[in-house]
């Protein structure tokens, strides 16, 4: 494994409920961690790409467990443990049987609490790769700011910069995070989002290709997520598509991280546009099969075999 990805943000514990119904009457939850950089890495490490970390967590059990986990995972996970603070916690939900809901307990968090301090300065040495998304800047200043100093340092080291815009309007609705969003999708070579976040970050068209196309024109790959539509990606001013996949979908949360980490994967090989978009479809698909943000990415053969069992190619 020659390249490294290497990205930042917050991972919380997560208490899921694995089975349907309202947590008001619910008798147990599961208990994991989930943060979509995390999850981006733990999918790049499972497909054969390297990849580091960089977050903190509380002084507590549930720090223990996000760091252990990511470990376990084989990330290079460079952990602050944060004694003024609390890991932050998610729970979620299956309110019905096509339904799932995820409720955040991360205000004032030891994630949120990430500086540009925090990065080690050694931490882009040799990358091939800086993956970051949208979720980090709408936490704090202290996080707006590490995300602009690691660019920047990817920058100076040059480092391609990957941008999942990834909004949570939880975090900051559109007319107030549009702007954070847009500096640095402008600054990304690789930007990936669904359609409205394109738009919300600057693209303009009537469909998603030509909201991508009015991206790509800045210099920039753009790679669309479109749900059961599949995604589509301009590379070199060329348009590609892939439809997507049919599965039996148990729980979607994760499934665009599992995309992402598919498609970085499939471009750091050098494989064509074409093959990126099929990983990535691939892998947010076969994530959709199991509850949890991460636990079903795929590894390579895992991949390998559910493209080779002829999958109808629709929706995920």
């Amino acid at each position: 494994m020659s390249a490294r990805v290497v990205t930042l943000g917050e991972t919380m514990a997560l208490l899921r409920a694995d089975a349907v119904g309202s947590l008001a009457h619910l008798g147990a939850l599961s208990i994991g961690v989930g943060g979509s950089e995390s999850n981006v890495a733990i999918g790049l490490r499972r497909l054969g790409v390297e990849a580091t970390w960089v977050g903190r967590v509380g002084d507590d059990s549930l720090g223990v467990r996000v760091a252990r986990e990511l470990r376990a995972e084989g990330v290079d996970a460079r952990v602050i443990v944060d004694g003024g603070a609390r890991t932050g916690l998610m729970l979620k939900e299956r309110p019905s049987g096509d339904a799932t809901s995820v409720h955040y307990y991360r205000t004032g968090s030891a994630g949120s609490r990430l500086d540009a301090d925090d990065l080690p300065a050694d931490v882009l040495d040799g990358a091939a790769l800086l993956h970051l998304t949208g979720i980090t800047p709408l936490l704090s200043a202290s996080c707006l700011a590490v995300a602009h100093a690691a660019v920047d340092r990817a920058r100076a080291a040059g480092v391609p910069v990957s941008f999942d815009v990834n909004h949570r309007t939880a975090l900051g609705a559109a007319d107030a995070a549009g702007p954070v969003l847009r500096e640095l999708a402008e600054r990304a070579d690789v930007l990936i989002g669904g359609e409205e976040e394109l738009r919300l970050v600057g693209g303009t068209g009537d469909d998603a290709a030509e909201v991508a196309a009015s991206l790509a024109s800045r210099g920039r790959s753009v790679v669309a997520k479109l749900g059961e539509r599949g995604a589509l990606a301009i590379v070199d001013g060329r348009l590609a598509r892939h439809d997507g996949f049919r599965v039996a979908v148990v729980d979607t949360v994760g499934a665009g991280d599992a995309f992402v980490a598919g498609y970085l994967s499939a471009q750091l090989e050098g494989q064509p546009v074409e093959e990126r978009l099929r990983r990535g479809n691939a892998c947010g698909a076969l994530l959709c099969t199991v509850p949890g943000d991460w636990e079903s990415a795929p590894t390579l053969r895992q991949v390998q075999r559910f493209l080779e069992a002829g999958r109808d190619p629709v929706s995920r």
